[in-house]
């Protein structure tokens, strides 16, 4: 692989742009650290993204929106990040024990530029080589006794079928009680929106995978629970972040969302739960 994922630069550099801003939608201050010459040189051409560019700092806010939520619940919660990137979270998010786990490129760049004593929140990061590693070894020695959330976030649409089924069977087994969440898109959504994008990424050296039609499919077939689920364009209206870059009147807005709502829909953040210990009720089979 690359030193360091172009691809996360490219989420980075989203992010460092929103720091700028009066409104900013994630007020990451850390993001800027990653982004040196190389990484700026990577994000340029994406400047220009402006849909899916809002789509991209909308997905960091949810999931921070979201976990802010299982922080209040319960401050000890153990949040794993699975292929981090330049996910600054455990550093902006008051309270919880954070796991980050990366190549070992990302790994060592990120504790050279934003070290783990800076950080508020406990936060251990592991090195894994993806191709040569399993995940399972390195959850093997995470501590299971307190609530688990585990955050997959701008990865998945990068995996065949067969990886994410071997990253699910690997979660489940570790964590039979567990939170998840994700981003999904569907067939649909990539068709009509995504491709310029995505040309680009490909020029970075990312490619997504054939999307499917029913991207959650495959995680309700492995027993989660859909417990929730956002799309992208849908929040970012109400956040006000389609009228802050791209000057769409919520009068417009709210007409494209009610035209185009079926195929924008296509690209949201899914909350799946997950408990193989639930007791069985007089209405489950045996």
């Amino acid at each position: 692989m690359n030193p360091i994922s172009n691809t996360a630069y490219y989420c980075c550099g989203i992010r460092m742009e929103d720091a700028k801003k009066t409104h900013s939608v994630c007020n990451d201050d850390y993001a800027a650290r990653f982004m040196d010459e190389r990484g700026r040189k990577i994000f340029e051409p994406f400047k220009s993204e402006k849909l899916p560019n809002i789509s991209n700092i909308t997905r960091c806010r949810l999931i921070d929106d979201y976990l802010r939520t299982e922080l209040t619940k319960n401050n000890n919660v153990h949040i794993i990040t699975i292929g981090a990137g330049f996910d600054t979270r455990p550093y902006r998010l008051a309270g919880g024990s954070w796991i980050e786990i990366d190549e070992p490129q990302i790994i060592s760049y990120k504790n050279d530029r934003l070290p783990l004593a800076e950080c508020p929140n406990p936060l251990t990061r592991i090195a894994i080589d993806f191709a040569n590693e399993t995940l399972a070894s390195k959850l093997e020695p995470v501590d299971r006794t307190q609530p688990t959330v585990f955050v997959i976030e701008g990865v998945l649409m990068y995996l065949e079928a067969d990886a994410i089924e071997m990253t699910i069977n690997t979660i489940q087994q570790k964590f039979p009680q567990h939170l998840l969440y994700c981003d999904l898109m569907t067939k649909n959504f990539f068709k009509k929106f995504a491709q310029s994008v995505h040309a680009k990424l490909v020029a970075a050296g990312g490619t997504f995978t054939t999307r499917p039609e029913h991207p959650e499919a495959i995680f309700m077939q492995h027993g989660y629970e859909l417990a929730g689920r956002t799309p992208m364009f849908e929040r970012a209206k109400e956040l006000g972040i389609l009228w802050d870059e791209v000057r769409i009147p919520k009068f417009v807005s709210d007409l494209l969302l009610k035209v185009f709502m079926k195929d924008l829909a296509g690209y949201a953040v899914y909350r799946f739960h997950f408990d193989n210990e639930k007791p069985l009720t007089s209405g489950d089979s045996e």
